[in-house]
C-alpha cells in the first residue's frame, strides 16, 4: 500500500462486504474502509438473486478449498460477526448435499477426475452406482445413468441475505462505512491506482481500490486499461410446487432431497414446500446490466421435460414464481479474477466468479484482506487464480459451472 493506509471497495454485495469486515476485523489494518454501491436495496445485485447454495463439487482444488472454508464460516456465522450489539444471523444451513448425475461415459469419467480433486482436497464426496441412487432417493429414475457425486457434508443452501446484512454490520461497527455512489473513474499517480471518481465529479484517495464490482467487474478494469472479461450472463429461476411432493422421502440426510444436477443440465433442490430449479441456456449470450427479463420459454421447452423425465413426481407440477439474476460470468475460464496487476498497482481485483461467488465470498473476502495487508494471500493458496494470467494466456478452467 501506499502512504494512505485507507481502503475503497467498488461493489457491495457479498465480496465486497465480506473484504471490508475482513479488513477491519485484521488488527494489522490500522486504515479507513469505505464500500461503495450503485445499488445501495441490492434489488439486482447478484448476493440478493442467488439460489445461496453451496458446495464442495468442483475440478479446481482452490474452489474445493474456498468453498469449505464458506462452509464453516456459515456454521460459525453468529460467533464470526458478532459485536457488541449480539452474535450475528444464523445463516439457517441446510446442509443436505448436492447430487450430481451422469449418464454418460464421458459425464461419467468427469465425475471421477472431479471426484478425485475433491477428495483430495478434503471434500466429503461420494461416487454412487445408479442403484446407490435409487436407493438413497426412490423418486428418482435412474435407469439412463451411469454415475452419481453425491456431498455428504459442506454442501447444501443458506441464507444469502443473511450473510450480506451480517456482514456489513459487522463491518460498520468495526469503521467501516458504506456509501451509495457509482464509480465512473480511477485515480492514478503514474501507473498506480490511488483514489476512484464517483458521478458527482468527488474523489476519494486510497492506498488500494478493491475491485468487487460483480457484472461491472469488468468496466472498473477498463478505467485501469486492464483486460478483465467479465460481464452478465442472465439466468432465471423458477419456482415450482407439484402434486405429491417427494420433499421427506430419501433415505439418507433425515429424509432431505439434496440440489439435484441433472445430466441435461437442470438443477432442482427444495425452497419451503416447493422447489426452486434452472439452467444454463443455450446460446448464453452476455446480457445488458439491465436485462431482468425471465425467459419464459425455458421452463416448458427445458426445465419440466427434464423434471418429468428424471422423476415421477415432477410430472404434474405448476410455477409459482420466477426471478433473473446475473451470473459475473468470466468469459476467459469461468473462475476467480484475484489481486493486483502489474500495470495497475493498488488495484486489487475480486471478481469473476461465475456463479460461486456467494458460496466462496468468504474465503474470498479473507483473501483480498491478506492482499491488501501483506502483499499475498495466506490462509489459502489462491496464487493460481491471479489476475494476469489473463494476458498471460493461461486458462484456469472450472470444469463444475452450474
Amino acid at each position: 500500500m501506499s502512504a494512505c493506509r485507507d481502503v475503497v471497495i467498488v461493489g457491495g454485495g457479498a465480496i465486497g462486504a465480506s473484504a471490508a469486515f475482513h479488513l477491519v476485523a485484521d488488527p494489522g489494518f490500522d486504515g479507513a474502509v469505505t464500500v461503495i454501491e450503485r445499488d445501495p436495496r441490492h434489488t439486482r445485485s447478484a448476493t440478493a438473486l442467488s439460489v445461496a447454495s453451496i458446495r464442495t463439487q468442483f475440478s479446481q482444488p482452490g474452489n474445493v478449498a474456498m468453498s469449505l472454508h464458506g462452509a464453516d464460516v456459515i456454521r460459525r456465522f453468529p460467533q464470526i460477526t458478532a459485536t457488541e450489539d449480539g452474535p450475528g444471523p444464523d445463516l439457517a444451513f441446510h446442509e443436505a448435499g448436492y447430487l450430481t448425475l451422469a449418464a454418460t461415459g464421458a459425464g461419467a469419467e468427469t465425475l471421477r477426475a472431479n471426484h478425485a480433486v475433491q477428495v483430495a482436497s478434503g471434500a466429503d464426496v461420494a461416487l454412487w452406482s445408479p442403484d446407490d441412487i435409487a436407493a438413497a432417493f426412490p423418486h428418482l429414475r435412474t435407469d439412463d445413468l451411469m454415475l452419481g457425486a453425491y456431498g455428504r457434508s459442506n454442501e447444501g443452501w443458506f441464507d444469502n441475505m443473511g450473510m450480506l446484512s451480517g456482514y456489513r454490520r459487522a463491518a460498520r461497527a468495526r469503521g467501516a462505512t458504506f456509501v451509495p455512489g457509482d464509480v465512473t473513474g480511477l485515480v492514478r499517480d503514474g501507473p498506480r491506482v490511488c483514489g476512484v471518481v464517483l458521478a458527482d465529479g468527488s474523489e476519494i484517495a486510497a492506498g488500494a481500490v478493491v475491485n468487487a464490482a460483480g457484472t461491472r467487474a469488468g468496466q472498473v478494469g477498463a478505467m485501469a486499461g486492464l483486460r478483465l472479461p467479465v460481464g452478465p450472463r442472465k439466468r432465471t429461476v423458477f419456482v415450482f410446487d407439484c402434486a405429491r411432493s417427494p420433499e421427506g422421502s430419501a433415505t439418507v440426510a433425515k429424509g432431505r432431497l439434496p440440489l439435484l444436477v441433472d445430466p441435461s443440465g437442470v438443477y432442482c433442490r427444495p425452497e419451503g414446500r416447493g422447489f426452486v430449479t434452472g439452467a444454463a441456456p443455450d446460446p448464453d449470450p452476455e446480457v445488458a446490466f439491465d436485462d431482468f427479463e425471465p425467459r419464459e420459454a425455458e421452463f416448458d421447452d427445458v426445465i419440466w421435460p427434464a423434471l418429468a423425465a428424471r422423476s415421477e413426481a415432477f410430472e404434474a407440477i405448476r410455477v409459482q414464481a420466477r426471478w433473473v439474476g446475473h451470473y459475473e460470468w468470466n468469459a476467459f475460464d469461468q473462475n476467480l479474477l484475484l489481486g493486483a496487476h502489474p500495470d495497475a498497482p493498488g488495484l486489487v481485483s475480486a471478481c469473476g466468479l461465475s456463479g460461486h461467488g456467494l458460496q466462496q465470498a468468504p474465503a474470498v473476502g479473507r483473501a483480498v484482506a491478506e492482499i491488501v495487508l501483506y502483499g499475498a494471500t495466506r490462509a489459502i493458496d489462491l496464487s493460481d487464480f491471479g489476475v494476469a494470467r489473463v494476458d498471460e494466456g493461461r486458462p484456469l478452467t472450472e470444469r463444475a459451472v452450474i
